[in-house]
């Protein structure tokens, strides 16, 4: 594959590299992608992709980043029909959880992120992934606080590191692979390891807001 040369082709390249990294890392698990897989993905050596992009690190930090921006005004038109104090801490409960468990891929990016994905790439790319997030959460805990009148800001955001940060560690823990689950499915004494994330998520977050009533 040849260098793209102008602003426009360059642009191409970077959106073809991005959709490879979304459709291996759905495929197989964010965990598992490498490089050098992307660049196979793309038809270039990695040595070429890396004139394009720092690290694979930042190239999942920048779907992490567009997931948040199409998860933000998601979960804002699944709350906009309700009135405010019109919905019970079990509605608001499952429309978050139903949000982030429709996207799988942003559930694994979540997880990643914090461990994996902000510690190999540049400062500037972590203040840019940081500004995004902000950007989202100050609009989902102002709905928030309009839905629940009594919310604080603190316990709106609180409310969003709790569903986001646990949507990550239980998607991991409902996708440990064919072989594990297999295992957990074949004993009844680890049948408390098969997780089913939603109604969990649901749960926690519903004990949340009732806590903040």
């Amino acid at each position: 594959m040849q260098r793209a040369r102008s602003v426009e082709a360059k642009q191409q390249r970077e959106q073809a590299i991005l959709e490879a990294a979304r459709r291996l890392g759905l495929e197989r698990g964010i965990r598992q992608i490498t490089l050098t897989d992307i660049a196979n993905a793309v038809g270039m050596h990695k040595s070429a992709l890396l004139r394009y992009f720092e690290t694979r690190e930042q190239i999942y930090l920048l779907l992490t980043a567009e997931g948040w921006r199409e998860w933000g005004p998601d979960l804002l038109t699944r709350l906009a029909p309700w009135t405010p104090g019109g919905a019970s801490p079990e509605r608001i409960a499952e429309e978050i959880a139903e949000s982030l468990v429709s996207r799988p891929m942003f559930c694994d990016l979540l997880a990643q992120a914090p461990l994996n994905l902000e510690r190999n790439v540049s400062l500037e790319s972590v203040r840019e992934f940081k500004l995004v997030t902000l950007e989202q959460v100050e609009a989902i805990v102002a709905e928030f606080r309009r839905l629940r009148p009594g919310l604080t800001e603190e316990q709106g955001v609180d409310l969003i590191a709790t569903a986001t940060s646990l949507a990550g560690a239980l998607w991991q823990m409902a996708t440990p692979g064919p072989e594990i689950e297999a295992l957990y499915r074949s004993d009844p004494r680890l049948g408390h390891a098969i997780v089913e994330v939603g109604p969990r998520l649901t749960r926690v977050l519903t004990a949340f807001l009732r806590g903040t009533a």
